[in-house]
């Protein structure tokens, strides 16, 4: 039997329009919207729906939006293949805590709320600092690690073979982009963000989400969750908030953490939320694995009527 692993998108996976379809075609993702709203006191559904753009891309609303979208597309997937079961989560930076809740660890409006004021302690963090990022691709992780050391910037996500982010100061990124080139780097460009996510320019934003994660109730997941800081599975409830804080300047550790898993025996894996970077990341990891997303309607029928069909035989 397929042993499979739900994965939730991260920032940067928000577009104007996400989940509208699911609203509008489903009256379960409608309430949810709704139910959405109704923790936050504020309309994110509009946001998600119809921008405007500059709006969705705050990070105070990207990241709830993302949360959202990514706990919609599940339960719809789960409405349409009630045979649904998985083994694991994992999920990109704020995906994490989408991944937490999908495990049974928060419920749907703590960890709604938490995400909303992680985007905001984040979107601080940044307007209080020049910061940026830039994606370096076609080099390896240990010429990467040379560079951001040179060059004085962090080392954010290391995403697949040949794809990691670097983060810190404006001026330094753009250093780093430049000895990525001369290392041998195929491209090394910035990235279209607010600020340094996972760098050290991101600590103000820490004691303020670990008081607001020590308000939340948390139990232990129903199935391992990876922790992008680990790539191994939380232990504990202490741990999981120690490790949620710690990832807000930490690096991200997808592959690592998607190997960890193809190494305990996953072949199947289903990318929930906006986008579908996930997914091509995995491509480049493990091309021997199953790979599915669920993002909008026809993501939805496609991969329903995939593990329906796979389930029944």
């Amino acid at each position: 039997m397929n042993k499979t692993a739900l994965l939730f998108a991260g920032q940067g996976a928000q577009t104007v329009g996400m989940g509208q379809d699911f609203a509008q075609a489903f009256p379960t993702a409608r309430n949810w919207f709704d139910r959405a709203n109704a923790a936050l006191g504020y309309d994110l559904a509009s946001i998600c729906f119809s921008g405007p753009e500059a709006e969705l891309t705050r990070t105070e609303n990207a990241q709830p939006g993302i949360f959202l979208v990514s706990w919609v597309a599940l339960q719809l997937l789960r409405e349409r293949v009630p045979s649904l079961s998985f083994q694991a989560v994992a999920g990109l930076s704020l995906g994490e805590l989408t991944a937490l809740t999908a495990a049974g660890a928060l419920s749907f409006e703590d960890g709604l709320r938490v995400v909303r004021q992680r985007g905001r302690f984040m979107q601080e963090a940044c307007e209080a600092t020049r910061g940026g990022m830039a994606a370096v691709i076609g080099l390896e992780e240990g010429p990467t690690r040379e560079v951001c050391a040179q060059a004085g910037v962090a080392l954010a996500n290391l995403n697949c073979p040949g794809q990691i982010v670097i983060s810190g100061a404006s001026e330094q990124v753009a250093q780093a982009c430049e000895l990525a080139k001369a290392k041998g780097a195929r491209r090394a460009m910035p990235l279209p963000v607010a600020g340094a996510y996972h760098s050290p320019l991101m600590a103000s934003a820490q004691p303020k989400l670990r008081a607001e994660l020590e308000g939340v109730t948390l139990i232990l997941p129903a199935v391992p969750v990876i922790a992008n800081v680990t790539a191994s599975p939380h232990e504990g409830e202490a741990a999981i908030r120690a490790r949620l804080v710690e990832q807000v300047t930490s690096s991200v550790r997808w592959e690592e953490s998607m190997r960890y898993l193809v190494g305990q025996g996953f072949t199947r894996f289903i990318e929930l939320g906006p986008g579908n970077a996930l997914s091509g990341f995995m491509r480049r990891i493990d091309k021997n694995v199953q790979i599915f997303n669920v993002a909008d309607l026809s993501s939805l029928a496609a991969t329903s009527e995939a593990l329906a069909g796979a389930d029944a035989r």
